[in-house]
């Protein structure tokens, strides 16, 4: 099922789903008392999160949050009311799904294609000084050949997404920043609806080395024993239904506010149609859902845009959950969570 965005044209104005959220004169959260007891409960969120005492992490964020212990942002996200949005009240506030939902890499492509043109001019220059024949350099490109098939057969283009990503990510800032912007809105967006991070990982090989996947090139795990369990039952519940939409679209939501076009996160979409299908929805009504969870997610980011700056920061330094809980908290707009 491939979601569309499309649709009848409505001009609507939107009005927020609740009041703003206002810090409380003299909250105790700022002062370095809280600060230093914040920062202990996130180092215990970090220690069971390491011991996979998943149940346990989350029980301590929860038992954090409010302005007294500290956790102000944690499932507090103000949301926009849940309804058909048409395409125009998209483009009202300033969304152009067309450079949203189909993303191409070009960073990577444009990777793959010179390295094949520097394998073909390499070959070719260095054939006569082998004295290769041109059978010889068949049987060669042949093999070559077979490897790239091997790789996409058994792999599913694990080594090739590996080599690429990793090259990627050393000639190119640019890829290197956007791929970490893209996980730090997943984390962010995560937080902020009350689905707690418990890892991440930056590049293809962190992947490999942490995880063991050889054809991911990114991510972020969070703890989902609530989402899993739904999902084994059979029926799941409109407001996890609503975080997953909304926490699947967030890596190319950040990227499309930052670059003006996303080039990552086909996969997040993939994975997000697969579940709409999964539980029922028609075609109408899985465009519905994400169009309210694009929406919704481009306005929660609009909002902490310093926040996710600065978290992104923190996860290119390899922080913690718990340091990156804590960069959240102290730059996330207090005034209108």
């Amino acid at each position: 099922m491939g979601t569309r965005l499309g649709g009848s044209l409505a001009v609507l104005l939107l009005r927020p789903a609740a009041a703003r959220r206002r810090r409380a004169p003299g909250a105790s959260s700022s002062s370095p008392q809280s600060a230093a007891q914040l920062r202990a409960v996130l180092e215990q969120v970090d220690e069971a999160l390491r011991k996979g005492e998943d149940e346990a992490a989350l029980s301590l964020v929860r038992a954090s949050r409010g302005e007294d212990a500290g956790l102000r942002g944690f499932g507090a996200a103000r949301q926009v009311p849940q309804r058909l949005y048409k395409l125009d009240e998209l483009k009202l506030n300033g969304i152009d799904t067309s450079a949203f939902l189909s993303p191409v890499d070009r960073t990577l492509g444009s990777i793959e294609r010179n390295l094949q043109i520097a394998a073909v001019l390499g070959g070719l220059s260095i054939s006569p000084a082998l004295e290769l024949s041109q059978l010889q350099i068949l049987f060669i490109v042949l093999g070559l050949l077979s490897l790239w098939s091997v790789d996409f057969v058994y792999f599913g283009g694990g080594v090739r997404n590996l080599i690429l990503d990793t090259i990627g990510h050393y000639i190119s800032q640019k890829y290197h920043d956007r791929v970490i912007q893209h996980e730090a809105g997943h984390f962010l967006i995560a937080y902020l609806l009350g689905v707690l991070p418990k890892g991440y990982t930056i590049t293809s090989l962190d992947t490999l080395i942490k995880q063991g996947s050889l054809n991911v090139q990114a991510g972020t795990a969070f703890v989902d024993y609530e989402f899993v369990e739904e999902i084994k039952t059979g029926k799941m519940s409109a407001t996890m239904l609503n975080k997953f939409s909304c926490i699947a679209l967030a890596g190319v939501a950040t990227e499309y506010l930052l670059y003006g076009i996303a080039e990552g996160g086909l996969a997040d979409i993939n994975k997000l149609d697969e579940l709409l299908n999964g539980v029922g929805f028609t075609q109408k009504k899985a465009d519905s859902q994400v169009r309210w969870a694009v929406l919704n997610t481009v306005l929660m980011l609009r909002r902490h845009q310093k926040a996710i700056l600065q978290l992104a920061e923190a996860m290119s330094s390899g922080k913690s959950v718990g340091s990156c809980i804590e960069v959240i908290e102290g730059n996330i707009n207090t005034e209108d969570i």
